[in-house]
């Protein structure tokens, strides 16, 4: 990618950000922490590499989004707003009663909603089942399978790669986001998930590791699995959980816990800066 698209990646993730810290504040609740952490991913995916159409959102020839780890799914509606899949107005309906940005994500097509996830381990085999439909019906789109690092705690995502590796499911690529904090503090003191990526080879996928939050290394990752036959792919994205909100980064309490109105208004401008400076300092190099 050249520099002025990596800036534009860089701007949409800063919007989809604030929209996030603004849903969740305006909600009094969801999940800010884990939405931050997969931002950058998000904007690489719909707005670099996966093949959508807002205005035909139901096209039967586009890629396919699981978000598996449906708590973190108001980065999803801010990816679906900056894309002009929803209006938006709708970004202070989330989770109230009607609103159609409920809580976890409910299935709906005509939003690009492809899955109903929020039970913690169910959207790889989601993924595999839409995969093996693409596969029989001889179609060529791709299902990307957003994870939690969490997650993978959970026996149905290894019974669920298994399959997908059976079914040499190549059109298949998972995406761990590797944040390193679930609700309940470290992942790794409540159920130890490594080693990820020796884990996914011995299930016979093809692995690689990324910086979650550059997004040239994350298209990079992306293009890799789109070269790869025969096999499904991982990516594991190393990321911050509450990237970018300076005060949620590494909070394990930002899990689940989205700022009051008081702190959301002081923060909006230091967030307003530091992005500026990032912008300029992507200038100068």
């Amino acid at each position: 990618m050249n520099k002025e698209e990596v800036k534009k990646l860089k701007e949409i993730s800063y919007r989809m950000m604030l929209d996030v810290l603004l849903m969740t504040t305006e909600a009094g609740s969801g999940h800010p922490g884990g939405s931050l952490s997969s931002k950058d991913i998000v904007a690489v995916l719909f707005f670099k590499v996966m093949r959508h159409n807002p205005k035909n959102p139901s096209w039967d020839d586009r890629d396919r989004l699981v978000f598996s780890k449906g708590h973190a799914v108001p980065i999803l509606y801010a990816a679906l707003i900056e894309a002009g899949y929803l209006d938006r107005s709708y970004i202070t309906g989330l989770r109230k009663l009607g609103s159609p940005l409920q809580g976890h994500p409910e299935w709906n097509p005509s939003m690009m909603v492809e899955a109903t996830t929020g039970s913690l381990g169910n959207g790889l085999a989601i993924g595999n089942g839409i995969a093996l439909a693409g596969k029989l019906r001889k179609k060529e789109y791709r299902v990307y399978v957003l994870m939690g690092d969490g997650e993978l705690q959970e026996g149905t995502v290894w019974e669920a790669a298994m399959f997908s590796s059976h079914y040499a499911l190549d059109n298949v690529v998972a995406v761990v986001d590797r944040n390193g904090l679930q609700q309940s503090g470290p992942t790794e003191k409540s159920l130890s998930v490594e080693p990820i990526a020796e884990k996914w080879r011995a299930f016979g996928w093809h692995v690689q590791e990324v910086d979650g939050h550059d997004v040239e290394s994350l298209y990079r990752a992306f293009k890799n699995a789109d070269a790869i036959s025969g096999m499904p792919k991982v990516i594991i994205a190393h990321t911050t959980k509450g990237k970018g909100s300076l005060i949620g980064e590494w909070v394990t309490e930002f899990h689940g816990k989205p700022l009051s109105r008081q702190e959301l208004e002081k923060l909006l401008p230091q967030l307003e800066q530091k992005h500026r400076e990032e912008m300029m300092e992507l200038d100068l190099n």
